[in-house]
């Protein structure tokens, strides 16, 4: 991975989420689980084996408050059957679960299941 490279596409490209929902192939990923709100899909780069990313279709920048109660749960009850799926597959020790982004880059609200 050229990490200079990766860096400048997350800071000025277009959202990495948004893309792939939206079908373009420079963004395209491995999905795993999608439904109409919500899609899992592969790290193009994992840190471990079956690294998963989780998100709303929908951009949301804050995880929080850019979530009504029920969107929040549904997300987080995605996020916990990708999980227990990846640990079916896996068996890992543990699963950790992540929430990551940021104004300076891949902003859109995303869960990392590693």
């Amino acid at each position: 991975m050229d990490l200079e490279t990766y860096t400048a596409r997350a800071r000025t490209g277009p959202c990495f989420v948004c893309a792939h929902v939206n079908g373009n192939p420079d963004y395209r990923h491995e999905a795993v689980y999608e439904d109409d709100a919500h899609v899992a899909f592969l790290d193009r780069w994992p840190t471990v084996p079956g690294k998963v990313l989780v998100a709303p279709k929908a951009h949301i920048e804050h995880v929080v408050g850019g979530l009504d109660a029920a969107a929040f749960s549904s997300l987080m009850s995605v996020v916990r059957t990708v999980a227990l799926a990846v640990e079916a597959v896996l068996a890992p020790e543990r699963t950790y679960l992540l929430s990551l982004g940021s104004q300076q880059g891949n902003a859109h609200v995303h869960w990392h299941i590693a």
